[in-house]
């Protein structure tokens, strides 16, 4: 006995709103209202010729792929050069140099700058004494102030400046002697470059110059063998500092250093890496500090997607190849080691769906079930008035079955266009014929692929509701009891008329003013409030359905005519529109 449509009062209606599950056992005050059996439709078989066609050029599309295709040691299967070019996967940080470290600088002055031999120092005294003069600092890092003498200033910051000037100008004049001084300009230098950068050498600079200015005049560090993350600066023979600009690229954090004269920097060779792609934002490859470390580091690193689950990490151990596929927390603790891939995914399967209900009903409109769950047993937890739901009609629209009505319809006008616009002429009047029917077949070709199926699955037939599973995203719609039929297509003028009881397609065709000049008579059909689509002369009319007066194709070429009736047909089934020639 086929399922039954159970209509619930509201007092009875279990907890079904959006994040609530809900009991599927059978409320005990339902009432039966009916049921019906699941429809299905047909695609349309490919033409033996197009097919063969087809079969032919897909082997020899294939043979070529294979010609083209390499393989990679450690590698399951061929990789194509496509899928190598999409290897290219830059190290982090390469993006660095781009960002113009070496365009607009400033003087080089700031409170913390150090006072080296060269600098030109600006000197004001008045009063007592009036002195206004540039001196320089000598060799020996002092700056020699006529009835003063020399006051060592080496070393000595910009913001210090001022005051060490003051106090030696104070020991020879005590009172009524003011003193102002100031930078004029730096002493300019010279840094190497060197190591794993593009264009090694010696670059010019002043002292306050930051690091990256220095790498990047040098082209920046070498994306295939360069380190970002140990970068040293030497001073003869004394590393002065090892810079990780990971740490500048993450946080904004750079060693600040007043640069000499012939200090050099030095890009080491690239460390440990591990390739980080998947669901993440972007795919690098991640250079790692120390040792064997754990997958905790490149989480730290790594900018992954919302949602992301699990991690299948490839690599080599002194084993062979291992491949492990692991949860994030478990991936967190597990030691990585050079040349470790790492692929995110977001992998977690739900054990609930979501469906929509629309139409004629009491209480929410979205609904989250389990995986299971069918049909049936969510319309007998749906509260409806019998008066004005239509629960024999029931239909349920779903995005699997809208993409394959949409691929079959591309499918039909492909093979129009493929049979007839490449056909031959044997003579001029054949040609002007072609010609003819090329400009018709392009222009409904074009105004067929702006339709949209509906995705419609027939769930209800002759009163039986089919008791199909469910999936995630389904609208299910219970309409609305109607007392109206509606005429469409091909008639003198469309309209919504009051049902009546034993009349045929034809007399309300008739009440709509009958078949304009263009309609096809033969092809008259009838759509249901359930979805489904027949013939007028195979149906017993009754309210709430729509007539279709499809429009019969403008050419006498018969076999194009009734290619053109057909796909006519196929839209008006998935959309329930007559497309008008």
């Amino acid at each position: 006995m086929s399922p039954s449509l159970r209509i619930l009062t509201l007092g009875a209606l279990p907890a079904l709103l959006l994040g609530v599950s809900f009991a599927l056992s059978q409320p005990a005050q339902a009432q039966n209202l009916g049921s019906a059996s699941f429809g299905d439709i047909s695609e349309a078989r490919d033409q033996a010729r197009a097919a063969q066609q087809q079969s032919g050029q897909a082997e020899a599309d294939q043979a070529a792929r294979n010609r083209s295709t390499v393989r990679q040691p450690g590698m399951h299967g061929p990789v194509s050069p496509e899928e190598e070019a999409q290897g290219d996967i830059l190290p982090f940080g390469a993006d660095l140099f781009t960002g113009g470290f070496r365009g607009m600088r400033g003087d080089g002055l700031n409170p913390q700058y150090r006072v080296m031999p060269g600098d030109q120092v600006i000197l004001r005294l008045w009063g007592a004494v009036e002195l206004d003069r540039v001196i320089p600092v000598d060799a020996q890092g002092q700056l020699f102030i006529p009835t003063i003498g020399p006051v060592p200033v080496e070393g000595v910051s910009h913001g210090e400046l001022d005051g060490r000037v003051k106090q030696a100008v104070r020991q020879v004049y005590p009172e009524n002697v003011e003193v102002y001084t100031n930078l004029q300009g730096v002493q300019p230098i010279g840094v190497f470059v060197t190591g794993f950068v593009d264009n090694p050498g010696r670059y010019a600079g002043v002292p306050s110059d930051a690091l990256l200015y220095f790498l990047d005049q040098a082209g920046g560090i070498d994306e295939q063998l360069g380190s970002y993350r140990s970068v040293r600066v030497m001073r003869g023979e004394r590393e002065l500092l090892r810079a990780d600009l990971y740490d500048f690229l993450l946080t904004g954090e750079l060693p600040r250093l007043q640069f000499q004269d012939g200090d050099t920097i030095v890009v080491e060779r690239r460390g440990d890496t591990v390739t980080v792609e998947g669901d993440v934002r972007r795919p690098y490859h991640f250079e790692l500090k120390g040792g064997t470390l754990s997958g905790q580091t490149v989480l730290d690193l790594a900018p992954l997607q919302a949602g992301v689950s699990h991690a299948l990490v490839r690599g080599g151990r002194t084993g062979g190849p291992t491949a492990d596929y692991l949860a994030l927390d478990d991936f967190s603790r597990v030691p990585l080691r050079d040349g470790d891939h790492v692929q995110f995914s977001a992998d977690e399967r739900t054990t609930n769906i979501v469906v929509e209900l629309e139409g004629s009903y009491r209480g929410p409109s979205r609904f989250v079930l389990p995986k299971d769950v069918t049909l049936q047993e969510l319309l007998d937890n749906i509260p409806v008035d019998a008066n004005l739901a239509d629960t024999q009609s029931v239909s349920l629209r779903r995005e699997s079955v809208r993409e394959r009505q949409q691929e079959s319809l591309e499918e039909s006008l492909r093979r129009l266009e493929t049979t007839y616009l490449s056909a031959s002429s044997s003579t001029p009047e054949e040609a002007t014929i072609r010609v003819r029917e090329a400009e018709l077949i392009s222009e409904f070709v074009e105004r067929a692929r702006e339709v949209e199926p509906n995705g419609r699955l027939v769930v209800a037939h002759d009163d039986v509701i089919a008791n199909v599973r469910l999936q995630d995203g389904d609208v299910i719609t219970i309409p609305q009891r109607s007392d109206a039929v509606l005429i469409s297509g091909e008639v003198v003028v469309p309209q919504s008329v009051v049902f009546r009881p034993g009349e045929r397609a034809r007399d309300y065709i008739e009440r709509a003013g009958g078949f304009t000049n263009n309609a096809d008579t033969r092809n008259i059909l009838v759509a249901r409030a359930n979805g489904e689509v027949r013939q007028a002369g195979d149906v017993t009319l009754r309210a709430g359905d729509e007539i279709l007066v499809l429009p019969k194709a403008p050419t006498k070429n018969l076999q194009l005519a009734s290619t053109i009736s057909q796909i006519l047909f196929q839209i008006a089934v998935t959309t329930r529109v007559a497309l008008d020639l």
